[in-house]
């Protein structure tokens, strides 16, 4: 009776003990990163705009990690598909920025060549 005893008390200990790495497991697993993907297609879609004749070389690396980052999630690859969704965001982010720099200094041109033009004029008078 006691080998009885003891053989089911090592059952419920095992049947514990997978039930804890069965938890562990499930907590231990990547969810996958919809958010993060959702982000990274918005600022790419957001940045295609403006970003797309000024910036065309940070647009296109955006989009290129986007499709990345949405192969790896079909793949179930969340990790890399996070991470290359969150480097596209960035991407995305830096061509909004250059693109709005070119148009700054596009802007700076024409207002100084603006001063020059009425300097000139104000010198012939």
């Amino acid at each position: 009776m006691n080998s009885i005893t003891s053989n089911t008390q090592l059952h419920s200990r095992l049947a514990a003990c997978v039930a804890t790495v069965a938890l562990l497991t499930a907590c231990a697993s990547t969810p996958p990163p919809k958010a993060e993907l959702a982000v990274g297609n918005a600022a790419v879609e957001r940045a295609t705009g403006p970003a797309a004749a000024d910036a065309p070389v940070a647009l296109a690396l955006a989009r290129d990690k986007m499709t990345r980052a949405n192969t790896a999630y079909a793949d179930k690859n969340y990790d890399l598909a996070r991470q290359l969704a969150e480097e596209a965001s960035a991407d995305a982010t830096l061509a909004e920025a250059e693109a709005r720099d070119v148009r700054s200094t596009r802007a700076l041109a024409e207002v100084r060549e603006g001063l020059r033009q009425l300097k000139d004029e104000m010198v012939r008078k």
